[in-house]
């Protein structure tokens, strides 16, 4: 009835001697050790345990020396060139207060840590997006009132050249405030339409130079043979924005 019950048991049983001979090993303790009892039965700890984590060997050896039990986690099993992690608790038996054999019980943990280590994961990635959308929003508040007051100075403004300073203030905040909508809403594809790349090196031009901390000479040369292109505008300026930025020694960062 005993054997029945151990048999039917998901973590593998062994049962060592005081010599670590292994006396006894239920059916998951075959179907872990890669090998059936008739050949396991006999093997010293030293052998079956002797490309795993040496403290596999040196637990069993312990319990028999200070006749306690020990538990010990996430140790490396080698067997037949299949390596796992098991869990191991191993228990002396005593007869006359002397330890006699060890009840060692090994579990497999690959699936829990691996369980674990994605749950961590995903928990990492949750936090992260919540601070995404946390900073959205905190940068989306001013963007408004910045967009306001480039309106309103754009009308008191009578300079040509001054307002295309509050224009380009104007769209950057809206071309932003674009991309802080796509931070807190759900993730949308590229939004691709005809547009000009002229027009986009353009915008580039007028942002460096506006923000330049000077000395720096800008030579327009379009070649107007060029065709219009499919792509996602604001897209496509952030990405040439930030060649010009690698490439502009005196841009401001």
């Amino acid at each position: 009835m005993m054997k029945r019950i151990l048999d039917h048991l998901t973590t593998a049983i062994l049962l060592f001697n005081h010599d670590l001979n292994l006396t006894y090993v239920n059916t998951a303790g075959e179907i872990m050790l890669a090998d059936s009892a008739r050949h396991l039965v006999g093997v010293n700890a030293a052998e079956l345990f002797k490309f795993s984590d040496p403290a596999l060997l040196l637990n069993l050896q312990q319990c028999l020396s200070m006749a306690e039990p020990l538990v010990d986690r996430e140790l490396l099993l080698d067997r037949m060139g299949h390596s796992f992690t098991v869990n191991l608790c191993a228990t002396p038996l005593m007869i006359n207060d002397q330890p006699e054999e060890i009840l060692v019980e090994m579990q497999r943990v690959d699936n829990h840590l691996r369980i674990s280590k994605e749950e961590q994961l995903l928990s990492q990635q949750n936090t992260a997006r919540l601070l995404v959308r946390g900073l959205a929003h905190e940068i989306k508040n001013p963007l408004g009132g910045l967009r306001g007051a480039a309106q309103l100075l754009n009308l008191e403004l009578s300079d040509p050249e001054l307002k295309e300073y509050t224009q380009i203030i104007i769209a950057e905040s809206d071309r932003l405030q674009g991309l802080m909508d796509k931070l807190l809403g759900p993730n949308k594809p590229p939004e691709f339409k005809v547009i000009n790349v002229h027009e986009v090196v353009e915008r580039v031009r007028q942002l460096i130079e506006a923000e330049s901390t000077g000395g720096l000479t800008i030579v327009c040369d379009y070649d107007p043979s060029i065709p219009d292109i499919r792509a996602d505008r604001d897209l496509l300026i952030q990405a040439v924005l930030n060649i010009a930025k690698k490439r502009d020694p005196g841009y401001r960062r």
